[in-house]
């Protein structure tokens, strides 16, 4: 098929829809598009570089008969660790050639990084943000608020609450509240240290600490499936 085409997507996730069977008793894989990751857990450093030999090598044998090749020049490999811990030495080779080793990586959008701080993400969001005030801050004088609330939710709300879930609690959230405060400030035009508290609930907008409770909570609602309890939890004991 020629790339671009309709068909073409739709076939290659024929083709490739049982690549996870190859793995999943080991580790667990993930497929977006054409892109796939392997997420391997394990309790200490020896069955760790046991296991990561086990699945490479169950990924090569599907690989191989399906004619599919490993770019090495696009694959590496993460450990994620805490800042408590150190990663430990692992080294996958394929092919006398050794996979490279990521300190952090960009998985559908997110910075992550390999201690699991969100410093990378949200500095990467404050640039795009910046762009976004700066943007209001040109049209103000030529457009109504309702414009400019439009304007907010397009190219700052839909940057600012992406990913929200997961980088809502970091320390680094401040600097994009603070963004946040500069365009509403922007919107009504008031001056650089004017309290924010009144015009946020006069354009029915939610600061970033109450849009990322706002978030867990409709996290939990959709999932409650996945959650126990109290008198379950109890149960159990």
């Amino acid at each position: 098929m020629p790339q671009g085409s309709i068909l073409g997507p739709l076939l290659f996730l024929v083709y490739i829809i049982d690549s996870p069977k190859a793995v999943e008793h080991k580790a667990r894989p993930i497929l977006f598009a054409d892109n796939t990751s392997i997420l391997l857990t394990s309790p200490n450093n020896i069955q760790r570089q046991s296991e990561f030999d086990i699945v490479f090598e169950q990924l090569n044998k599907w690989f191989k008969p399906n004619l599919f090749f490993f770019n090495l020049d696009k694959t590496y490999f993460i450990q994620f660790t805490n800042k408590n811990k150190c990663t430990c030495d692992i080294q996958i080779i394929y092919e006398d050639k050794q996979l490279s080793i990521a300190n952090e990586t960009k998985f559908l959008g997110l910075f992550i990084y390999n201690n699991l701080s969100w410093k990378t993400h949200i500095e990467c969001i404050k640039s795009k943000l910046s762009l976004a005030c700066y943007a209001v801050r040109s049209v103000k004088p030529y457009v109504t608020i309702n414009t400019l609330k439009m304007i907010y939710y397009s190219s700052f709300h839909s940057v600012m609450t992406y990913g929200l879930l997961f980088w809502g609690n970091s320390p680094e959230r401040i600097k994009i509240f603070r963004l946040q405060k500069k365009i509403i400030r922007i919107m009504i035009g008031c001056r650089n240290r004017d309290s924010c508290r009144k015009l946020f609930s006069n354009l029915e907008i939610l600061p970033l600490p109450s849009q990322y409770i706002l978030s867990l909570l409709l996290f939990t609602v959709r999932n409650k499936n996945q959650f126990l309890l109290n008198s379950e939890i109890y149960h159990i004991f």
